[in-house]
């Protein structure tokens, strides 16, 4: 077995103790074999395991190999480790959709979100494809524009909430980056994340020819537009569905790719499952560790991903700059 593939059954095991300790730890904590019987007997005495924590687990999976994932196919396609759907305008759009219809259809349901994130984020990313058509491909230019669309669209979600303080409550909640208050509603909402992911698991090949240059990929049969476009289409679904119904968590799109290509290397056959898994181990600590911190109040775990990914990506930009 290959270096990489252990690494990776090392990271399956690191998800599988992260979702355990998410069943076992809040409010209550829970003995291990209190967990397992209460899983295996499924009566009254679940509730606390089967109707809340559970469905926190399997969304804090799910939603964290989804950023994982975009990050990793956003890095590809721009061939560039400072890059993630958070400074391409993904996130922003579909937080921007979202705190325009909570003010503006207060009654609408949340089971609508996602798609409104997906409509949201498909406007960011054609707003950033709009500004960069019509000129050679660089990654400089795609991100730099990116951040400036983002930036953009943030100031103005924030003028928004603030110009409504009546709605403010309902926009902060779907937009502060936290599982608290999900449940199997939210979990049927993930579905299309269960093909989403398999279909961008796919462009691993694309993406390590991509990764060889426009020329080389070029001379090799690779039309650069349309995998570029299928990718970063993709990439935008998975960031707008998982923002749509946990809200935008930011810095696992970045950190997640970055910490699996120090881990099994840049061959997207292993990045991408390994950025898929370090996503998810990074959200299910950090739902876990913000509902246990201050019990029994919780501490978004938006929170958390940032204090860790913030100075993770100061580290990143100075030895980028080096």
């Amino acid at each position: 077995m290959s270096v990489g593939r252990i690494r990776l059954a090392v990271l399956v095991g690191l998800l599988a103790l992260a979702a355990f300790a998410s069943l076992s730890i809040g409010t209550t904590w829970l003995k291990p074999e209190a967990v397992i019987e209460r899983l295996v007997a499924h009566d009254g005495a679940d509730f606390e395991v089967w109707n809340h924590r559970l469905p926190r687990t399997i969304l804090a999976v799910l939603v964290g190999a989804a950023f994982g994932l975009a990050g990793a196919i956003v890095q590809g396609v721009i061939r560039n480790p400072l890059a993630s759907p958070e400074i391409l305008g993904v996130t922003q759009g579909a937080g921007l959709a979202l705190t325009v219809t909570i003010i503006g259809w207060a009654q609408i349901s949340p089971m609508w979100f996602p798609l409104i994130a997906c409509a949201g984020g498909a406007a960011g990313a054609l707003l950033l494809i709009g500004y960069n058509a019509g000129v050679s491909f660089s990654g400089v230019r795609f991100a730099l524009s990116g951040v400036a669309i983002a930036v953009t669209l943030a100031s103005i979600t924030e003028f928004l909430i603030l110009s409504h303080p009546l709605d403010i409550n309902t926009a902060l909640l779907a937009l502060t980056g936290s599982i608290w208050g999900r449940n199997w509603h939210h979990v049927a909402l993930a579905t299309p994340l269960l093909v989403l992911i398999p279909t961008g698991m796919l462009l691993a090949k694309s993406l390590n020819l991509i990764a060889l240059g426009d020329e080389a990929a070029h001379s090799l049969g690779v039309r650069m537009g349309p995998n570029r476009g299928v990718a970063v289409g993709c990439a935008v679904l998975l960031t707008s569905v998982g923002v749509g119904i946990i809200g935008p968590v930011g810095f696992i799109g970045l950190v997640a790719p970055h910490m699996a290509r120090r881990l099994v290397g840049g061959h997207h056959q292993h990045l991408i499952p390994a950025a898929m898994l370090i996503g998810a181990v990074l959200l299910v600590l950090a739902d876990t560790i913000g509902r246990a911190l201050i019990a029994p109040s919780e501490i978004p775990a938006g929170i958390f991903t940032a204090v860790i990914g913030a100075p993770y990506f100061l580290w990143l930009l100075a030895r980028f700059k080096s």
